[in-house]
């Protein structure tokens, strides 16, 4: 089938380098968790299709590599499954986190791996955006992995689901949790917050408004098919993971004349990934420096003060 890639009037694409945000999804779609809320749990992916997925993230890896049009790039991998138990996304991670002209290297992850590999990263520009799923992974073994990316001094956010009952793991967490070490919380899909709950949560998250409400965004500006790309594992690029229209190829170039500033086309938008890039908010003020891996320029939360000691009589 014939692909008629999206064209909008406007003057052509960037005349020089750029800095361009990539966000990739391969075909990967499989987990090694059992999460109730999630479409992708306990799936397995076929050989030919972990093959597949393998190919198209090398592929990726090379071009931005090769990095054809002299850009800085930040990329943001967003797999359906979880990529961090698959060797390539390691290597990819380390390769491209040594590359000069990418400024930051990110992975959604629910963090089931060893940490080893890490050793070869540059830790300046690897990132993690890691998510904590109550009844699949201990307290300890997650608690664990998350020290060891702070004691190896790589940067990362952490976050959940705000299901009703998640809400004593989410308090457990953000206590275990260094005060400077962002707790995100997730709104449930389809779930209504009532004030209390919505309290309870923000206390965790002073973010977690941005998550309850979609936001609206039809006719918005948005910088999401400007310096902002979604690729999916053939190089089909689009302006954002929920806007279906193809703006070209990332492998043959034909994306780039795509590049321009463009109102959002859905009625509102209600995922992070998706509303963080919109320019009616302020969020890329609130995470200056971590778009992609989702860490506020500044802590957003602190520890309560610890309760006076009681006197002791006599």
């Amino acid at each position: 089938m014939t692909r008629t890639f999206l064209g909008m009037p406007g003057p052509a694409g960037p005349a020089g380098p750029m800095h361009l945000r990539i966000l990739y999804r391969g075909p990967l779609a499989s987990c090694n968790y059992d999460c109730p809320y999630c479409p992708f749990a306990k799936r397995r992916d076929t050989r030919e299709q972990l093959r597949a997925d393998r190919v198209a993230l090398e592929r990726f890896v090379d071009w931005v590599t090769g990095n054809p049009h002299g850009d800085r790039l930040s990329v943001l991998f967003t797999p359906w499954g979880e990529g961090l138990t698959r060797s390539w996304y390691q290597r990819a991670l380390v390769t491209l986190s040594r590359l000069a002209h990418v400024d930051r290297v990110a992975i959604q992850t629910n963090l089931a791996c060893r940490l080893d590999w890490l050793a070869d990263a540059d830790r300046q520009r690897i990132a993690f955006w890691a998510t904590y799923h109550p009844g699949q992974v201990s307290r300890s073994a997650f608690l664990d992995r998350c020290t060891g990316l702070r004691d190896r001094g790589i940067r990362f956010s952490v976050g959940m689901v705000g299901l009703p009952g998640h809400l004593a793991e989410a308090r457990w967490l953000r206590a275990a949790l260094p005060a400077e070490v962002y707790l995100w919380i997730n709104a449930a899909e389809g779930y209504r917050y009532p004030p209390q709950e919505e309290a309870d949560w923000s206390a965790l998250d002073p973010l977690f408004g941005y998550s309850v409400r979609p936001h609206p965004s039809a006719g918005r500006s948005c910088r999401t098919g400007e310096s902002v790309i979604s690729v999916r594992g053939d190089g089909e690029v689009r302006r954002c993971h929920f806007v279906d229209a193809p703006l070209g190829n990332l492998y043959d170039g034909s994306y780039r004349a795509a590049l321009r500033p463009r109102p959002c086309p859905q009625t509102s938008c209600d995922c992070h990934i998706g509303y963080v890039h919109l320019r009616t908010l302020p969020l890329y003020d609130v995470f200056a420096g971590g778009v992609l891996e989702r860490i506020p320029a500044e802590p957003l939360w602190s520890a309560p003060p610890c309760p006076p000691e009681p006197a002791v009589a006599g």
